[in-house]
């Protein structure tokens, strides 16, 4: 082998070798892919504005999208609206707050909490306890990926009662 030899004389270029190269995917797959599929979406305002609905008895939501293995859910909240304290089953999922702010609260008794504004993104695995409420003056809108799609959503604590799957409303 010559010094001289560069990366490229060496192993050829992959380019030109199409089936060293991975195609590309149609649908996400990873937890990265979901999350940039969430910031897609929220970034595509004319796909979701036109939705967007508000509901002064509770929150409202959409199924905007739905995918082999995966859901997209709309939401919206306004002031004081919550989801109650739950998880997600066996589904890992990305919460995306498109306008306005929101708090989650974390844990098993909600006891961390962080106020998430219009942009921020939160991954979750299957299991994690947490709940969401609008404590601003203001609308607020998220967007919620299901990865498997959503089937169920136990609520936590003395004072709740798990619904029945065919029940289930994304949060």
């Amino acid at each position: 082998m010559n010094s001289n030899d560069s990366d490229l004389q060496i192993a050829g270029d992959i380019l030109s070798v199409q089936h060293l190269l991975q195609p590309a995917r149609e649908h996400p797959a990873t937890v990265a892919e979901f999350a940039g599929l969430a910031r897609s979406i929220a970034a595509d305002r004319a796909q979701w504005e036109h939705l967007v609905d508000y509901d002064a008895t509770s929150r409202w939501y959409h199924r905007l999208r739905t995918g082999p293995g995966y859901e997209v859910w709309l939401l919206s909240w306004i002031p004081g609206q919550g989801s109650g304290l739950h998880d997600h089953g066996d589904s890992s999922g990305v919460l995306t707050v498109l306008d306005g702010r929101l708090t989650e609260r974390a844990g098993p008794t909600g006891a961390i909490a962080r106020e998430l504004g219009a942009g921020a993104q939160r991954v979750f695995a299957p299991g994690y306890v947490h709940e969401v409420v609008n404590d601003s003056l203001e609308p607020a809108i998220s967007l919620h990926v299901y990865f498997p799609g959503l089937t169920d959503m136990p609520m936590h604590g003395a004072q709740c009662a798990a619904p029945a799957a065919e029940d289930v409303v994304p949060a």
